[in-house]
């Protein structure tokens, strides 16, 4: 599990919090130990999105484009690892935090979290986070947040499709860990070939599944017809209801 703790300061994605982020998302991703990665917050804030006080003037522009770049790279590498990433909600989570729980596979949430892009309140348009709260939601949904700042609940964000779950306080860990238990009753490769399999599908969009189905089926898909996960998993339903 990867924790943000830094709640004095909201957790906000600093350039350090990033670094250290795609650091610890790195760690061990090729080892077949690794099944999941599961993203909560210290504190009730999820994640406040980028640090504001590094964005000034005085940092100069470059400073600016290693922050962006660097969070790009975070959000990116999220969907590229091979093992599902989940988060864990308990809070608030504002622009770049939106986006964080935007671009992980699964999100589960608290009844109390909300989610807001306030950027355009403070002349700072929230144009990254606009890309994966763009993928996640309808088009009129993700535009009234960026346009507006106007947070939006747990139960509306579940609505939408920002999120996967809604659940009460108490019951978060054991829900998100459930979730978590259940991707690891299946075949790392198996769910590393979904996962890659479903995000191309969405960048690449519907037109193209087809001859993308077509070109993965016999290299990719086929060999696994025969697996040891594929053959244990049609016996079991197969099984008579006991």
């Amino acid at each position: 599990r990867i924790i943000l703790n830094n709640p004095k300061k909201r957790n906000a994605l600093s350039l350090s919090m990033l670094e250290t982020l795609r650091e610890n998302i790195l760690t061990d991703v090729d080892s077949e130990d690794l099944r999941v990665i599961i993203i909560s917050a210290k504190g009730p804030v999820f994640s406040s999105g980028h640090d504001l006080k590094e964005l000034t003037s005085a940092r100069g522009r470059e400073y600016h484009m290693k922050v962006f770049q660097t969070c790009s790279e975070v959000m990116a590498l999220i969907q590229d690892i091979p093992v599902p990433v989940i988060a864990m909600v308990n809070g608030v989570a504002t622009a770049a935090g939106c986006q964080l729980v935007a671009s992980c596979d699964i999100a589960v949430a608290t009844e109390k979290s909300t989610f807001a892009t306030p950027g355009v309140n403070v002349g700072l348009f929230c144009s990254t986070p606009a890309v994966a709260i763009g993928r996640a939601v309808p088009r009129k949904v993700a535009m009234e947040m960026l346009l507006t700042g106007t947070p939006i609940s747990a139960h509306d964000a579940l609505l939408h499709g920002l999120i996967s779950k809604v659940v009460p306080e108490d019951r978060l860990e054991e829900e998100t860990l459930g979730i978590a238990q259940r991707v690891c009753q299946s075949s790392r490769p198996v769910v590393a070939l979904g996962k890659a399999t479903f995000q191309r599908y969405v960048l690449i969009g519907f037109l193209c599944v087809l001859n993308t189905q077509k070109c993965l089926y016999i290299p990719v898909l086929l060999p696994l017809f025969t697996g040891k996960w594929l053959k244990a998993g049609m016996q079991r339903m197969l099984q008579p209801p006991r």
